[in-house]
């Protein structure tokens, strides 16, 4: 069986990490599926958000070790652990967690622009038991999410978090008693319904603009958006709105 898995629902595109026999620990194979459906969302217009989730009821328990004894890393070059980490998709992703999100397995939730999880599911990165780094984002990246202290606390203890911790501390948007995937389909349908254009540029601001000075943070937003208040989409949305009806989105 693939150890990726994709289904299209509504300009959605769900990517599901397929080893459950394994906790869903990555493997290149999968890093490398992950990073061909990403491509996919970016390429076909048809879509407009994704979602990443695992089988079996676990999200991702990180590196497969098995593999990496043997000299595999999960990851591709230029796009990091399990093909986002490093360089993820213009366009939103939603990560839909179950179970454990550990070690690569929180990066990999990281990595995805919005995080919806069951209120059973469990988050960490345990690296440092292990000897190890959270090296694909967790010790670079999860300060800027939930702020310094508690991801000292996460990286230095190794220890687990529950899912209503997370939410807490702002590392989940939404938690469910339910299914995370059908939590997150609703989100990711309420993202997939808007402009294109614009959900590509906002993304892109909110996730560069926070090392840019104050003298330089207006040009370089009007450079990422300039085009979309010119596009024809623009002119859709005011005309949609208008009209009171759905906009009819084109992508230009």
């Amino acid at each position: 069986m693939s150890e990726v898995l994709t289904d299209i629902q509504d300009g959605v595109i769900i990517v599901t990490v397929n080893r459950p026999e394994a906790k869903n620990a990555m493997t290149r194979a999968a890093a490398e599926g992950i990073h061909a459906a990403m491509q996919q969302l970016d390429e076909d217009v048809s879509l407009n958000a994704g979602i990443i989730t695992g089988a079996g009821g676990t999200f991702c328990s990180g590196m497969d070790l098995k593999g990496f004894l043997k000299g595999e890393l999960p990851s591709v070059k230029g796009y990091g652990f399990g093909g986002i980490t490093e360089k993820g998709p213009e366009k939103p992703i939603i990560a839909a967690v179950e179970g454990y999100a550990l070690a690569g397995g929180l990066e990999l939730a990281l990595a995805c622009d919005l995080c919806v999880a069951n209120d059973k599911a469990k988050f960490g990165i345990p690296e440092v038991k292990r000897s190890l780094v959270a090296a694909a984002g967790g010790v670079l990246k999860l300060q800027q999410l939930v702020g310094k202290r508690i991801a000292m606390e996460m990286a230095l203890t190794g220890d687990f978090f529950t899912a209503q911790r997370a939410y807490e501390v702002g590392f989940v948007n939404r938690l469910t008693d339910g299914a995370a995937l059908d939590a997150a389909m609703e989100l990711a349908a309420t993202v997939a319904a808007n402009g294109p254009l614009a959900l590509k540029a906002t993304k892109k601001i909110i996730n560069e603009s926070y090392d840019w000075t104050s003298e330089n943070m207006w040009e370089k937003q009007q450079e990422i958006s300039g085009h979309v208040f010119t596009s024809a989409d623009a002119r859709e949305g005011s005309m949609a709105f208008a009209e009171k009806r759905k906009p009819n989105w084109q992508g230009k």
